[in-house]
């Protein structure tokens, strides 16, 4: 088995995103564009089979693809993007996805973003969120139990997404904002944020490392502590829309040709 990378090319209309809890800032374009690019060398220099797809100039978010699909190991869930300008962003996926994994779909009234859901093993968290319903966490118990998964809601606040309060940063252990989400719903040994640091939860699990913004340096040092082993990532400019490293790539498992014609 390999693993694919999934990643879109920053809209160079990126500054007219979406933005529910910060303000407004000049995003430099160009510097996003480079940003996103180490981004994605960093993965394949990490052993991912990169997919890069184009520019979507209409759409600003488009970039930040983990809201508009879940990958498990059985089946991908194409979202229903609780912003209505970041709907019509799941139609491309659904033809990228569909070579790889059976489709299911979000359906109305259910509203989900890839970033409020949270998969460890087999337990699979939902952030209630003004992305996210409870009408979508009801379809994701009947799109996942038949496969063994378990799907928990979790309430949480002060940010965008859940995975902005929390992430998994090894096979047992959360990154986490307590501030913003109760550790005591995950029954997992967790790291928690330095406070000066609120937005520093957010860490992109890859094969023998972890991926975290350059951007808070206690935090960084908590994990390094903890025998974490982390590889950072200036975002600066994509944090300006609210975007992160787990945002930005849809990363999953899947046969290769060797593998498929063995």
């Amino acid at each position: 088995m390999q693993r694919l990378a999934i990643t879109r090319m920053v809209s160079r209309s990126i500054e007219h995103c979406e933005l529910l809890h910060l303000q407004r800032q000049s995003i430099d374009v160009k510097k996003a564009i480079e940003q996103h690019k180490h981004y994605e060398d960093i993965l394949g220099e990490a052993g991912f089979c990169l997919l890069r797809l184009p520019e979507l100039p209409q759409l600003p978010d488009s970039c930040f693809v983990e809201d508009t699909a879940l990958v498990f190991n059985e089946i991908a869930i194409i979202t229903r993007p609780g912003a209505l300008s970041r709907r019509p962003e799941i139609e491309s996926i659904k033809e990228v996805l569909s070579p790889y994994r059976r489709l299911f779909l979000i359906q109305a009234p259910a509203t989900l973003d890839g970033g409020d859901v949270l998969s460890v093993g087999k337990q699979v968290y939902v952030g209630l969120s003004n992305r996210t319903n409870r009408h979508a966490v009801s379809q994701l118990q009947k799109m996942l139990n038949p496969f063994g998964y378990t799907v928990l809601s979790i309430p949480f606040g002060g940010c965008l997404h859940l995975k902005t309060a929390v992430t998994l940063i090894s096979g047992n252990i959360l990154l986490i904002n307590p501030d913003w989400v109760n550790p005591a719903a995950f029954h997992f040994d967790h790291v928690t944020v330095d406070k000066s640091e609120p937005f520093a939860a957010n860490a992109l699990l890859l094969n023998e490392f972890v991926l975290y913004p350059s951007a808070y340096p206690k935090t960084l040092k908590k994990l390094r502590d903890a025998g974490i082993k982390v590889r950072t990532v200036d975002l600066s400019e994509l944090a300006k829309a609210e975007g992160a490293v787990t945002c930005c790539s849809l990363i999953f498992q899947f046969i290769g040709e060797k593998e498929r014609n063995r």
